[in-house]
């Protein structure tokens, strides 16, 4: 567990795709409660299969990052509401926000989420086709709620990727390395992240960095640290490392 003293709150009612803003018209009546999981599909390694897959497990990695920066907390303010109603009324052309829906939550929560959402433990090696984590609404006014929050849920894809293909890597490193040494001393830092340069925002170098840091301790990628130790942290002072280094330019005397 982690302490999230200074975490800021960056939920918005805008967090979601379009089509999901009038579904909460379309559920059948008398709908009480919706509940929705998570996994990486099935299987498809196997040679037989149409469409195959690199990996038969990955690892799960990214959930309490995503819960603790824009789920956790006091989310959901008047301003927030009325900014919703706002640009939802212009793209729509109509009034078909659930603006009752949200001021119930407002009122009635002081602007936290009802729901509830319960996971495999981060970090965990599991077989493709298994769920990682559910997402269920509370209260029966709030069903529509469930997969409300789908759109920033599942952006767990990407640490999750992250995870996994270092997970690869590290068994093919550990394979040869055992066969060329004998031993695996120092395998964790026989793979240095140096992907801060070549990814597509700040919050993705933040992300992808730390998920390196569940199978590794080399990185340069400062992100990543700031991450593990604000979202999560270690049980060591640290959670990655980094020497001091030369690159072209200082060579060119």
């Amino acid at each position: 567990m982690c302490a999230f003293g200074n975490c800021v709150m960056l939920f918005s009612i805008l967090l979601s795709v379009y089509s999901s803003v009038t579904h909460y018209k379309q559920y059948p009546p008398n709908t009480s409660k919706v509940y929705s999981y998570f996994e990486c599909r099935e299987k498809r390694t196997d040679p037989t299969k149409s469409r195959k897959v690199k990996y038969d497990q990955t690892v799960f990695y990214g959930l309490q990052y995503i819960l603790h920066k824009y789920l956790k907390g006091k989310v959901v303010t008047p301003e927030k509401i009325q900014e919703a109603k706002e640009v939802y009324r212009e793209h729509f052309q109509d009034d078909v926000f659930n603006e009752k829906g949200w001021t119930y939550i407002l009122e009635k929560y002081n602007g936290h989420l009802p729901i509830e959402v319960k996971a495999v433990p981060e970090g965990s090696v599991i077989p493709r086709g298994n769920v990682l984590f559910t997402v269920e609404s509370t209260d029966p006014e709030c069903y529509w709620l469930t997969n409300w929050v789908e759109t920033i849920l599942v952006q767990i894809w990407y640490p999750i990727t992250v995870a996994t293909n270092s997970r690869e890597q590290k068994k093919i490193l550990a394979k040869y390395l055992l066969e060329t040494s004998g031993n695996l001393d120092g395998l964790e830092y026989k793979l240095h992240d140096f992907g801060y340069r070549g990814v597509s925002s700040q919050e993705t170098a933040g992300i992808g960095a730390s998920a390196h840091l569940v199978n590794f301790k080399g990185t340069d990628t400062v992100a990543g640290i700031g991450v593990i130790k604000k979202y999560y942290g270690t049980k060591d002072p640290v959670p990655g490392f980094s020497v001091p280094a030369a690159e072209h330019r200082e060579e060119l005397q």
